[in-house]
């Protein structure tokens, strides 16, 4: 058998943060909401940041996804540094190579799940909008709920329709603030099920922000933010991922 056919391809970097932070003017003057940290983030790679509130968690996601600019440091995604484009190159490079899932789902009321997962992938040009969406909706198990409206789905639903709009696209990685913050303990745990799945089957890296430090040990790496301060704690195996259900 040939020897190449064996070796495993090496995961490319994707994401490489290099001494970023953040400070802000306040009535107090400069407060540092972020201290200089870095990241490195590989394809297929799933990171938890965890901390307490007001710790910075968000504020590095944002700056991570290119929603903010960091006060110095740079920061290299596909090729691109995020810090030398202006917001609307910035913005166009997510719709390209980025999904988001929030807490609050975000969904359209007045579309259907179909059309809100179908959205996204009208606007930036798919060549079989609803195909696509079908079979994303059917991969996170609401085929039959595909013509349902958000006031007539569940909680859970509706994350798992926000999670097949976010991986409608392909994204090379995901960035999820407090998916399950919303849902019930049991939902929750179908909802982080489901995200784990597709993070191993389509290769998506995951850059999970939670306060759950349960759901935090699914990830293979964790990063813990402490007044602005981000270190990397000591790599454990990540807990097994059981089978999405609800």
């Amino acid at each position: 058998m040939n020897r190449a056919i064996n070796m495993q391809i090496e995961p490319t970097i994707i994401l490489d943060a290099q001494d970023i932070d953040k400070v802000v003017e306040g009535p107090d003057g400069a407060l540092t909401i972020l201290q200089p940290t870095r990241l490195s983030i590989r394809s297929g790679d799933s990171v938890a940041i965890i901390g307490p509130s007001g710790s910075g968690k968000t504020t590095l996601l944002g700056l991570l996804a290119g929603l903010d600019l960091p006060s110095s440091g740079k920061i290299r995604f596909m090729d691109q540094e995020l810090t030398e484009l202006d917001e609307d190159d910035r913005a166009a490079l997510r719709s390209q190579s980025v999904g988001f899932v929030f807490q609050s789902f975000h969904l359209l009321s007045s579309l259907t799940a179909l059309e809100n997962v179908m959205l996204p992938l009208e606007l930036y040009g798919e060549s079989n909008p609803e195909q696509r969406a079908r079979e994303v909706l059917e991969s996170v198990g609401l085929g039959e709920r595909a013509l349902h409206y958000p006031n007539q789905l569940s909680g859970g639903e509706k994350q798992r329709v926000a999670i097949a709009r976010a991986y409608a696209r392909r994204p090379e990685i995901l960035f999820a603030d407090e998916p399950t913050g919303n849902l019930d303990a049991n939902t929750g745990s179908a909802v982080t099920d489901l995200l784990f799945e597709l993070n191993q089957q389509q290769g998506t890296a995951l850059l999970l922000v939670t306060h759950d430090e349960r759901l935090a040990s699914r990830c293979a790496r964790v990063i813990r933010l402490e007044a602005g301060q981000a270190t990397e704690m000591p790599q454990t195996e990540p807990a097994p991922v059981a089978e999405a259900s609800g």
